[in-house]
């Protein structure tokens, strides 16, 4: 169940700038020392933790580097942004570029060639310097063509070098995913994304017994066997785990697929993963929401790939900012509404089989309208004026029902109390929810 208060919860780069193209080839002959900005691919299958990891990074200010992130999301909605802690974009310095609704293995991939031809011109004016960029891809990306980038661009060879994939790995979800049934001719991501990784971090290993783990880990290097693996929760790993590893081997990569250097080759995702993006003015009602995403976890939990999003709840001056993998959710009420701000929902599903029809109206009947406030009242159980008895820490106690819908400044962000009691003691109390648990008929002795 999402708790109202409290629950467990683009693109930079950064190299010393690049010299001159005139200057580029004589530098080169006369030292050994590769001065072009080196590149991260950090990938990962959906929700495996990509965006916390991006988190920790530029909020570790540790390494004195400035980084680029380029930030690449499969639906028409960006949400990973808002997902960037509050303190990480205080203090971060460099650019966040987002590239949304495509995958960039394919359709926004030259998107990505030209933003880093806009870095390159910078550099070369002595405008911007960066230490390196890291490019987070979506979770449906293949890692091959976006690696493929940085040898058959003569532009972009020029100012920028792969230094390695970086691969995070859902150690809970991992096989599954692995697993997963494709139709003939298409790819499977998660198999990609740890076949080229030069560096896998197994994270959410709190997750998942020891035993687990190392049958995961023994499954990974038989895919790949030169592979380091790094173990993490909730994506904690030294920047040094991630950034200038040197690690990308353009000659092993060949070896393993001799048609890495193809540029006629295309990816193909599987038709039947889809994503939906849903943007919302009305402010949603809490019970609501919560009720109808546990039930979409429960029974939808297999198929729902991602879930992420942040929303307008009534009755909140903070938007709630929640990601779900599968069955497991984190959300909790996060940075308050600013002043003129325009308070919007976006919630975005990633998954397989999407009924797509389905989820909106689902979603919509959440929102807070005045015929969801008179259904609920109507739904009610008990009225103005009935004798009850309500669970309190010294048991059950008699009282009156004297409010419905009830609601003050003191309760939780969001939260409507199906009733208000004046217990017979004098005391005023209210119930969270209208189920016996919390309130009930007067029982007869």
């Amino acid at each position: 169940q999402l708790h109202p208060r409290g629950a467990d919860t683009r693109e930079k780069s950064t190299v010393d700038q690049a010299p001159h193209s005139s200057t580029f080839a004589l530098a080169t002959a006369m030292s050994d020392v590769d001065t072009r900005v080196p590149v991260t691919i950090l990938t990962g299958y959906l929700g495996a933790g990509k965006t916390t990891l991006v988190n920790h990074i530029l909020t570790d200010k540790s390494h004195g580097k400035k980084i680029a992130i380029i930030e690449n999301e499969f639906g028409d909605v960006g949400i990973d942004d808002a997902l960037l802690a509050k303190n990480a974009k205080e203090q971060i310095e460099e650019e966040i570029i987002e590239m949304m609704n495509g995958c960039i293995c394919c359709t926004v991939r030259q998107d990505l060639v030209v933003v880093l031809k806009k870095f390159a011109d910078r550099m070369s004016k002595g405008t911007l310097k960066l230490d390196c960029v890291l490019i987070e891809t979506t979770g449906m990306a293949d890692p091959a063509p976006v690696a493929q980038t940085f040898f058959v661009d003569d532009d972009v060879q020029k100012y920028f070098k792969l230094d390695g994939i970086v691969t995070l790995v859902d150690a809970k979800h991992v096989e599954q995913h692995l697993d997963d049934p494709r139709p003939e001719g298409v790819e499977n991501e998660a198999v990609e994304q740890v076949a080229f990784a030069d560096r896998i971090i197994l994270n959410k290993t709190d997750l998942v017994a020891e035993a687990d783990l190392e049958r995961v880990e023994k499954r990974l290097k038989s895919m790949n066997s030169t592979v380091s693996i790094v173990r993490a929760t909730k994506s904690a790993v030294s920047v040094d785990s991630v950034l200038n590893l040197g690690a990308f081997d353009l000659k092993k990569v060949v070896k393993m697929d001799p048609e890495f250097l193809n540029t006629e080759n295309t990816h193909e995702h599987d038709t039947t993963v889809s994503s939906l993006s849903v943007v919302e003015k009305r402010p949603l009602d809490l019970d609501s929401i919560q009720r109808w995403i546990n039930y979409l976890l429960v029974n939808k939990g297999t198929d729902l790939y991602r879930m992420k999003g942040f929303l307008n709840v009534a009755h909140s001056d903070e938007r709630f900012l929640f990601q779900a993998v599968h069955m497991i959710f984190n959300g909790q009420f996060d940075d308050p509404w600013l002043p003129g701000e325009e308070r919007i929902s976006k919630f975005v599903f990633i998954g397989k089989n999407l009924n797509h029809d389905e989820l909106r109206e689902g979603f919509e009947q959440c929102v807070l309208t005045p015929e969801l406030a008179a259904r609920k009242l109507k739904n009610l159980r008990f009225s103005v004026g009935d004798k009850v008895e309500c669970q309190t820490n010294d048991g059950y106690l008699p009282g009156k029902v004297v409010k419905l819908r009830f609601r003050d400044e003191y309760m939780p962000a969001g939260v409507i109390a199906p009733y208000q009691i004046a217990l017979d003691n004098g005391e005023l109390i209210w119930a969270p929810e209208d189920v016996n648990d919390y309130i009930r008929k007067i029982q007869k002795k």
